[in-house]
């Protein structure tokens, strides 16, 4: 009897089997409840340590990273960096299989992966730096594209001029290509024509873009509201891929440049005589006068008082989506 009440006076988890599985239980459920525990208690130290300086830091890291996301998946450069991520991912599988001819190449390519990248994107990271000068902030820093008042009353000017012209041109089917440059300067794409430092009028227009007229067959690039060069070669997109079949050498010339700067490009069709804008490497189609006139006050003007570039808000927008280049 002694004996019964001492099975009866133990615990269940004293028989044979139920203590094995209380043991275990017990230390399947403190291990974890002490690892969450623990990252609770490290995130909540981290907030509780983080300054304002801090949270401005994460905020501006953040924001560079998700930009150089943004340009990366819109540009070409996305496939290589998708390229340069199978090396790494393929580095860290033969270092655990300890494949090690494998891992010493990968290793060594690795090691000139910042040189290679350095001249693999130079377009890309050209053209954002370019992009990031051409911002309001780059402008106020440096004090580039300030404008006097002379120069704004002939960008008033010239805006009206520009709009009668192309509105001329269009009826008579005349091909043209103007560019009208901003912050980014185009001393490459001058070089290639002819200077002409010329007060805009139709007349003027009409005589450059006149068939077999020796400055016809090139672009007309303005600077501080007047035509400073006539003839000028364009560059060539970074790629034909996307770009409507159609489209002719006008227009392929102005989406080249509008990806090479911060300029607007109107394009009027020598076929259909349609008004076109290229800017940021978008073309956008069917403008009228007054649609014209509109966006080049817009491009052009801030605030009606100072002629500083909207290509900041551009390439903003621009990042939030690909433009169809049709």
């Amino acid at each position: 009897m002694s004996g019964v009440c001492r099975l009866l006076k133990q615990s269940p988890g004293s028989v044979p089997g139920g203590c094995n599985i209380q043991s275990k239980e017990k230390k399947v459920s403190r291990p974890y409840m002490s690892t969450s525990h623990d990252i609770k208690y490290a995130f909540f130290s981290i907030i509780s340590t983080l300054g304002f300086r801090d949270i401005v830091d994460i905020l501006i890291l953040a924001y560079i990273i998700y930009l150089l996301i943004k340009l990366i998946r819109e540009t070409r450069a996305g496939q290589l960096v998708k390229g340069i991520l199978l090396l790494v991912a393929g580095y860290f599988i033969s270092s655990f299989m300890q494949l090690t001819v494998i891992k010493y190449i990968l290793a060594k390519t690795l090691d000139i992966g910042l040189i290679a990248c350095l001249i693999l994107f130079q377009p890309e990271l050209r053209r954002a730096l370019e992009k990031f000068g051409s911002t309001k902030l780059g402008t106020r820093l440096f004090g580039i594209g300030q404008s006097s008042d002379d120069v704004k009353q002939r960008w008033h000017e010239a805006i009206e001029v520009i709009c009668d012209s192309c509105v001329e041109l269009s009826a008579s089917c005349t091909g043209a290509l103007i560019v009208i440059e901003r912050q980014v300067r185009l001393g490459e794409q001058i070089e290639s024509g002819t200077i002409m430092n010329a007060i805009p009028s139709k007349e003027t227009f009409g005589n450059i873009f006149y068939p077999k007229t020796p400055l016809h067959d090139g672009a007309v690039i303005m600077r501080d509201g007047i035509i400073h060069a006539a003839a000028c070669y364009l560059p060539r997109p970074q790629s034909d891929l996307g770009i409507d079949k159609n489209l002719g050498s006008r227009h392929r010339a102005a989406i080249g440049m509008s990806e090479n700067s911060d300029a607007v490009i109107i394009v009027v069709s020598e076929e259909t005589g349609q008004i076109s804008i290229a800017m940021n490497g978008v073309l956008t189609r069917d403008y009228t006068r007054e649609k014209l006139k509109t966006l080049l006050e817009a491009e052009i003007f801030d605030d009606g008082t100072e002629v500083l570039p909207t290509a900041g808000k551009r390439f903003i927008s621009s990042l939030f989506g690909k433009g169809d280049k049709k």
